[in-house]
This record gives C-alpha cells, sequence and structure tokens, in this order.
C-alpha cells in the first residue's frame, strides 16, 4: 500500500508538470469542421466595405522556397510548406470584401469548358431556338497579384529547460521557424507594380515530457514516462501571413488612393491611422522579437529605492534602507557618464547600526542599447561619508572613506523617455573601519539592492533665429 501510494504520487506530479497539454489531447476520432481562423482572419473580416470592388487576377501564388521538409536524416521528398497557397489568396481576397477573384489559376480549363459550351449552343440549341443569346465575356481583371512564399527557415530559435531530482524530471523543449511572404499589385494597363507588400510569420512548435525512475523495492524498478508535442500547423502560419499581406495591401492602397472605403474620407484616415501605428511598432521590433527604442536622448536622471546590506566584521547582517538619485550623460550608444548620490543604513543589528550617504562616479557600458529590455554593467570610484546626527565622546563626524563601486542591472524602456531598472552594485570601501571595528586583512563592503524609475531628457538649447528674435522683442 505504501509503494501504490508513492506511485500515485509521482504520476500526479508528472500529468500535473504538463497538464495544459493534456487537457487537449486527442482522445477521440473527431468529425470534419470548418476551417480555424487564424490570427488575422478577423483583421480581413473587419474592414468597412469598398466603395467598388476590384476585379483582380491571380496566375499564380506559388512556394518559391524550393524547400523539401526536414527530418532527423537529412529530408524527405515531401515539400515544407503548402503548395495551395494560390488558392488560399483567392479566399483571403474573396473575405475581404474589397476584391472579386477572377479564375486564372487553371485558365486552360476555362476555356476548354466554355468552347464545349460555345461548340454546344452552335450545333445543337441554336437549331431549336434561334434567339438563343452568345456565351457571355470573360471578365477581364484591372489588377494582377503576383508575389509567393519566398523563404522557410527553421530552427531560428531553439531551446528548453529540464530539471530531475531523486529520480523525478520533466523538461520542455521549443523550436520556433519562419516563413516570409511577398504580394506584389500590378497594373494591367499599364504593367506598374502599384505596391509590394512584406510579411513575415513565426511558427512554435513545443515538446514538454516528465518521467519518474526509482527502485521502489529490491529487484523492483518503476519507470513512469509522458509527454505531449504541440506543433503549429505550416498551414495555418501560410494562410495568417497571406490574409496579413492582404489586409495591408488594401490599407496601403487606401493611403495611396488607389481605391477606397464606401464610407468615405473620414473611415479611410481612420483605417490608414491604425496601419501606420501598429507599423511603427512592428517595424521598431528586429529578428526574434527585439523591441527596438529609439535612444534620442542624452540625459537622463533616475530616482531609485531599495534594500541594503553590510558585510563587515560583525556576523549578525540585517537589511537596511537605501536612496539614491543619479544623472547620466549619453556618450554614444553603448556608453554613458553618471553620477549618483545616496542616502542609506547599515545594520548589524545591536552590534552596529549606522546612516551613510555617498557619492559615487560610474562608467556605464549598455549591453543591448536599443533594445527595450536593456541589461547594462558599470563601475566607478565614490566616497561614503558618516552622516550621524548623534554626537557623544566616542562618535567622529564627517568621517569618509573612499570606495570603488561596481554593478549590473537590467532596464525596461516603456518608452523613449520613461524606463524601470533594476540593478544590484557591490561597494568595496578601502577601509576596515567602516563599522568601527578592524578585524582581519578584508576591508568592509556592502551591497545595494535597486530599482527605480528612469527619465530620459534633452535640454532645450534656443536656436540663433530665436534669440535674435528675442532680442528684438526685448528692444520694442
Amino acid at each position: 500500500m505504501r509503494h501504490f501510494k508513492k506511485l500515485i504520487l509521482a504520476f500526479s506530479l508528472v500529468i500535473f508538470n504538463s497538464c495544459g497539454s493534456y487537457f487537449n489531447q486527442p482522445l477521440f476520432q473527431e468529425p470534419s469542421r470548418v476551417g480555424e481562423f487564424s490570427k488575422s482572419t478577423n483583421k480581413l473580416l473587419d474592414l468597412p466595405d469598398a466603395a467598388q470592388k476590384l476585379e483582380v487576377a491571380v496566375y499564380n501564388f506559388s512556394d518559391q522556397t524550393g524547400q523539401f521538409k526536414p527530418v532527423e536524416n537529412g529530408s524527405t521528398f515531401s515539400t515544407a510548406v503548402t503548395q495551395g497557397s494560390t488558392t488560399i489568396l483567392i479566399k483571403a481576397l474573396e473575405d475581404s470584401g474589397w476584391f472579386k477573384p477572377i479564375e486564372r489559376e487553371n485558365l486552360s480549363n476555362l476555356t476548354t469548358e466554355r468552347n464545349i459550351i460555345r461548340n454546344t449552343k452552335q450545333e445543337y440549341i441554336k437549331n431549336l431556338d434561334p434567339n438563343t443569346p452568345p456565351l457571355p465575356p470573360l471578365l477581364y481583371a484591372g489588377l494582377i497579384l503576383e508575389g509567393g512564399i519566398i523563404s522557410y527557415d527553421t530552427n531560428i530559435v531553439t531551446g528548453g529547460v529540464g530539471a530531475r531530482y531523486f529520480g523525478l524530471g520533466a523538461s520542455s523543449q521549443y523550436r520556433q521557424d519562419r516563413i516570409t511572404v511577398y504580394l506584389r499589385a500590378v497594373s494591367t494597363t499599364s504593367g506598374e507594380i502599384l505596391k509590394t507588400i512584406y510579411v513575415s510569420k513565426t511558427i512554435l512548435s513545443q515538446s514538454l515530457s516528465g518521467n519518474f525512475f526509482r527502485f521502489v523495492k529490491f529487484q523492483r524498478l518503476l519507470e513512469v514516462e509522458t509527454g505531449i508535442t504541440q506543433s503549429e500547423p505550416v498551414q495555418i502560419a501560410v494562410k495568417d501571413a497571406i490574409e496579413r499581406a492582404v489586409h495591408d495591401l488594401i490599407i496601403e492602397g487606401v493611403q495611396d488612393q488607389l481605391w477606397s472605403a464606401k464610407e468615405g474620407k473620414a473611415v479611410n484616415d481612420q483605417l490608414v491611422a491604425d496601419y501606420l501605428e501598429e507599423k511603427e511598432f512592428e517595424e521598431s521590433k528586429a529578428l526574434y522579437n527585439r523591441l527596438f527604442v529609439d535612444r534620442d536622448y542624452k540625459h537622463s536622471l533616475t530616482l531609485s529605492g531599495g534594500a541594503n546590506l553590510i558585510d563587515g566584521d560583525f556576523a549578525t547582517k540585517k537589511l537596511g534602507f537605501y536612496g539614491a538619485a543619479t544623472y547620466q550623460h549619453n556618450i554614444n550608444r553603448f556608453f554613458d557618464f553618471g553620477i549618483d548620490g545616496a542616502i542609506f543604513e547599515l545594520n548589524n543589528g545591536e552590534q552596529y547600526s549606522n546612516i551613510f550617504a555617498s557619492v559615487g562616479l560610474n562608467g556605464v557600458f549598455n549591453l543591448l542599447p536599443e533594445d527595450d529590455f536593456a541589461p547594462f554593467i558599470f563601475a566607478g570610484p565614490g566616497v561614503v561619508v558618516d552622516v550621524r546626527e548623534v554626537v557623544d565622546e566616542q562618535t567622529l563626524i564627517g568621517r569618509a572613506f573612499f570606495k570603488l563601486q561596481y554593478g549590473a542591472g537590467v532596464q525596461y524602456k516603456l518608452n523613449p523617455r520613461v524606463g524601470i531598472k533594476l540593478f544590484a552594485e557591490h561597494n568595496v570601501v578601502l577601509s576596515d573601519e567602516l563599522d568601527f571595528r578592524v578585524n582581519g586583512k578584508r576591508d568592509d563592503f556592502y551591497f545595494n539592492f535597486g530599482i527605480g524609475v528612469n527619465y530620459n531628457f534633452n535640454w532645450k538649447n534656443k536656436s540663433k533665429d530665436e534669440t535674435i528674435e528675442d532680442i528684438n522683442n526685448e528692444d520694442k
């Protein structure tokens, strides 16, 4: 019974480790269903009505990557992406409500069928009814849409995490691929390329696994394994990229006044404004979803607070308060120069407690200067001053110590002006008398841990024209 309880406990831990995936496991055969929406389908369906639908022809929107599906031992003869992207594009054009797609992919089939109809009418139907109207002409398109899937990059990001303890383990792995689509609109009257749209989409694959391995009794081994793998369908990713390309083509055409919404200028302006705002945000991202923030400001001021911990000659160590103000000047993309002033408490409990102030000069190196989540390191010299207000025969006022400080932190930029900083700092005091106790060969030191709000700004400099105008106004 005792071993049975252990078995149930171990199995439960493994199951709960990946319970989110288990809730979606296919346990029964499923019937056919309407195809799933991609993340861009609703954006396409939510577009306002067009002032006039445009006839558009798609001859071929194909896979231009030439890649085969990768396997562990090489590759197979199965293609990496769908070969039916033309059909997906035609469906997206139809869903948008802005275009009237015309059959051109299998034009030979269409013309053959029309010839059969024409010959049948000439040979049989006209003999019965001479007034039968002729076969109507085919529609012709004002636009031709060209392009295709131009790249499929595999394993652009791979990674995972795992742990094992006392025979119980769990792990998770992920892989990210990337598909890229180009779509261009060509005028059939002039051959001019009116617009070219570029869209990329990542494809995520994840796996979760858990196992338990242990001898529960002499020569009795218990082993339990479980896991699940989920991969985003490539067809859905292609559908998402193509629908987003059609959506962007419509909006950029509205922006260039190639076509218009039914409601007119007000709706057109709102569509373009929303699109440009979203586009600006997405263009600030780089590969791997890195978000860039421009560094347009040369100066910054940071107010921070946190905790302080002394490591001196007493065994007892307690956290004290810490507060600081920091000014930094941007020298170039990677380097800043800063000066900070701080007040803090060093606390050894009943043995020693005091309040100090410090001033430090730092050189700051920004590892990722344009990322919204940016790590940095810093180092420099400084001075620590005793600011205790209590005066008696055994205390000194104005004790000062030189120090060296270095540390690291990260800054999350909410926008180009405001950010949040999280940092840790090690301060090495060049003296062993900070806590009034000299013991051993090692000098006293302390740690600062803080979080702060950073504000970036530029000094306002008047131009020459503004200065001359101000002087003229004063003379008047």
